[in-house]
């Protein structure tokens, strides 16, 4: 599966892109009750090496948790990777020129020129994984990278620091997420990753700088509220079910008296009224924003 790498994928999961200011905080809440403490932390999956996002509210609440939570693991194997990603993302009875209609295909075009990619490498993938492809090029070519965004880099840390680490998803279930999307939704969302690589966004740039600056105003009604009514089978998969079986997970490690976690995940899912600090609101917990 040539081109699609683990960092796409991870990349794709959050839909950003751009270069930012050097440093700033992310969001970030605690959600508490009586004998236990949760610090909610919306990363981003690939940064560029200078970008310093740690902050003495994020240090203190890693130093203090007794586990790290991560979407995923983010150091699986490459050998791993590689199987999951030809097992969920080729189609070896359809090409991706099969599925696309002329004026899809006029689109992906100039942007597959405009970065040397021709279009045959791309034939055996399935439409989403080609999105997950094109939307981390902005990104690299920035200079971004996955072993510099924040799971990469807390994973490392907690590894080298022998902290206990657990995960909502394998990352086989996550490529499933995609490959069981209806395939209009895999041929929307490579549409749309298409346009916007053609003609971005006034403001496509800020987005790193909204995050970093902790701007969940923003990233809500740029990205999720977008996708939540623009593309609602794309929204539901990657956001809205997601985050309601992550809030149960964090819900019941609660009941049972667990302690300090620190949970990082995309930033996009900390996001309006269906993001994980208003779920965990809703089940009755403290919540707080602290950065």
């Amino acid at each position: 599966m040539r081109r699609l790498s683990r960092g796409a994928l991870a990349a794709g999961l959050v839909w950003m892109a751009g270069a930012g200011v050097a440093s700033a905080a992310p969001a970030m809440w605690e959600v508490r009750d009586k004998d236990s403490v949760v610090y909610l932390f919306g990363s981003m999956h690939v940064l560029r090496p200078d970008v310093r996002w740690r902050t003495r509210a994020f240090d203190h609440a890693y130093a203090v948790a007794d586990r790290v939570w991560f979407e995923t693991r983010a150091d699986l194997p490459s050998s791993e990777v590689r199987v999951l990603l030809d097992r969920y993302g080729v189609d070896t009875d359809r090409s991706l020129t099969q599925k696309l209609s002329p004026t899809a295909l006029a689109t992906l075009r100039p942007v597959l020129d405009r970065d040397g990619v021709p279009l045959e490498r791309l034939e055996r993938l399935r439409p989403w994984a080609a999105a997950m492809m094109l939307s981390v090029a902005p990104m690299t070519r920035e200079g971004g990278a996955v072993a510099s965004g924040v799971d990469s880099a807390t994973t490392q840390r907690a590894r080298t620091a022998d902290k206990p680490i657990a995960t909502f998803e394998t990352f086989e279930q996550q490529l499933r997420i995609f490959a069981d999307l209806p395939e209009q939704a895999e041929l929307d969302y490579l549409d749309d990753v298409a346009r916007e690589q053609l003609t971005p966004p006034r403001d496509g740039v800020a987005l790193e700088r909204a995050w970093l600056s902790g701007d969940m105003n923003r990233l809500g009604s740029r990205l999720v509220d977008r996708m939540k009514t623009g593309r609602p089978a794309l929204y539901d998969a990657l956001l809205k079910r997601r985050n309601l079986a992550w809030a149960d997970r964090l819900d019941a490690e609660m009941r049972q008296g667990r302690g300090t976690d620190l949970v990082v995940v995309g930033a996009l899912h900390m996001a309006g009224g269906e993001g994980l600090p208003a779920l965990m609101k809703a089940r009755g917990y403290s919540v707080r924003r602290i950065q």
